[in-house]
């Protein structure tokens, strides 16, 4: 048994009780809001954390696999987005589906989706532009990234805009208590 598992099995009652309340809280609070966005017919899968202003604004374009946690709601939900498994989006991450055609002279809608694939970590303030349509499994994008193309698998992003630093070697998949990762393709 690890020093951690030590710790944990050493705690007294008291020390349970107490952090079991705000637990309890944030519990309830994503659960609400989980079933806050499969009202708006967005298909959101278990454990997953979201806030309240993304609950607010779902639709059938949003579909999240499990274990994921979303923690900005700046998502254009104008076309598909699909979020993978055991994927984290930071604070201020901005995710756009839809752009103009600049030589239209009715300056017609460009429509598009994106598919992010299981466990990727898009970090804090994060640009992504609607011509992204695609961010492989595993991949790393960078705090204040601008992406523009398509990700790769298991490779890290950063930079604006968005350039290769490095390939990942491997996801850490024994943190998250899976066996096996499941990998799909959405659009």
């Amino acid at each position: 048994m690890d020093e951690y598992q030590q710790r944990i099995k050493g705690r007294s009652f008291l020390r349970f009780w107490v952090g079991f309340f705000p637990r309890l809280w944030q519990f309830i609070k994503y659960s609400y809001f989980r079933k806050k966005a499969r009202s708006r017919n967005a298909l959101i899968g278990e454990n997953v954390i979201i806030s309240n202003s993304l609950a607010s604004k779902a639709n059938r374009n949003l579909y999240i696999g499990n274990n994921s946690s979303i923690d900005s709601s700046d998502i254009d939900l104008r076309n598909q987005v699909h979020i993978g498994n055991n994927v984290i989006i930071g604070k201020k991450s901005k995710i756009l589906t839809t752009s103009h055609n600049i030589d239209s002279e009715k300056w017609d809608r460009k429509d598009y989706g994106i598919n992010i694939e299981d466990y990727v970590w898009i970090a804090e303030n994060v640009i992504i532009l609607p011509s992204c349509r695609y961010i492989g499994y595993g991949a790393v994008i960078g705090s204040g990234a601008v992406v523009v193309n398509n990700i790769p698998p298991l490779s890290v992003y950063s930079g604006n805009p968005a350039i290769k630093i490095r390939d990942r070697k491997a996801v850490h998949l024994s943190l998250i208590h899976i066996s096996e990762p499941t990998r799909r393709s959405y659009i």
